[in-house]
């Protein structure tokens, strides 16, 4: 271990340049070390030199790829200008430093409008709440027109406002909350032609697909006075429906009591000839059986007489003489 020691010792020192006074002894140890020629730096500094280029084309290279997705147009611009966009998908390449990509939606998008209040035919006040759907259909007109697609957006949403208040101010506010006899589709479609006319006018590339009323509101302060009136006209509609219904009514119970009358008359007719018709068949029937007997037919006239005049309050007074009283007394001759 000593030995070890030592000899690591004396390397150090030959290392330092001690050695250089001091000769190894015969026996010790020596580390014979070959000389090496001088380092060339310029061979490390050219190879660091290209090294850094590689690695500086591959940056500026993969900075300047780009990928173009199937949902979104990429526009190259070339100091500001539109040059070109791509609608294809796939690995594009564009100038490094002097061009940019700008990336924008193919698909529908939804807009959410803010609400407005306008004024109806009538003076009313109305809060619109309502939404559009649209795409772009030229990516170089939006960008050379409108820049970005929040400041189109905000262009479209000026034509929606001003030409739904056009609209919406032509019409009475019972016909817009009016939900039979509704007019809302025909002026939902006529707003978005009239709003895509606007665009394309100005040439911001950009369609409308639908414009929707989604709601109509009052304000706060004109709510109750507005529905104070609904329900007085609710109550008109309701008396005029009680009073037609009564007047209909009467109508027919006059109808139905006009026939019964009739109905009635017609059978007390019919009913007064059966009966004269029958009594009459009646005398002939009578006469001829009387006419076989008349003493019977006389006591059979007496005794219908009887029934007639005598009651069960009838008081009579007549002489015991009398041939009706022997009668009644059951006396006969």
């Amino acid at each position: 271990m000593d030995q070890k020691n030592k000899d690591l010792e004396k390397f150090l020192n030959f290392l330092s340049g001690k050695s250089k006074n001091t000769a190894p002894k015969e026996g010790d140890n020596v580390v014979k070390m070959s000389k090496k020629g001088p380092m060339n730096p310029k061979k490390y500094i050219s190879f660091a030199v290209t090294l850094t280029a590689v690695f500086a084309i591959a940056i500026i290279l993969f900075a300047n790829v780009y990928i173009v997705k199937e949902s979104e147009y990429a526009v190259v611009r070339q100091f500001g200008e539109v040059v070109k966009f791509q609608s294809e998908p796939g690995l594009k390449i564009k100038v490094p430093f002097i061009q940019s990509v700008t990336r924008l939606p193919k698909n529908q998008m939804t807009y959410e409008v803010s609400e407005e209040e306008i004024n109806t035919k009538d003076k009313k006040r109305i809060i619109i709440d309502n939404y559009a759907v649209w795409h772009i259909t030229d990516p170089k007109q939006l960008i050379s027109n409108a820049g970005t697609i929040e400041k189109v957006e905000s262009r479209m949403e000026e034509f929606i406002y001003s030409v739904i208040r056009s609209e919406l101010g032509r019409i009475e506010y019972k016909a817009i909350i009016n939900d039979e006899g509704s007019s809302r589709g025909s002026i939902n479609d006529q707003v978005t032609a009239r709003v895509n006319e606007l665009l394309s006018n100005d040439k911001y590339g950009i369609e409308v697909v639908d414009v929707r009323i989604r709601r109509i509101d009052l304000p706060t302060e004109n709510e109750q006075s507005v529905f104070t009136n609904m329900i007085s006209d609710r109550e008109s509609i309701a008396q005029k429906y009680l009073s037609e219904g009564d007047a209909e009514k009467r109508r027919v119970e006059a109808q139905t009591d006009q026939q019964v009358q009739e109905m009635l008359a017609t059978a007390k007719k019919d009913g007064a000839l059966i009966q004269a018709d029958g009594e009459a068949e009646a005398a002939k029937i009578y006469n001829k059986s009387f006419s076989q007997d008349p003493e019977f037919y006389s006591l059979y006239r007496t005794l219908e007489s009887y029934k007639k005049t005598i009651g069960e309050d009838t008081v009579i007074i007549l002489p015991s003489t009398s041939p009706y009283a022997k009668i009644l007394s059951g006396y006969i001759k």
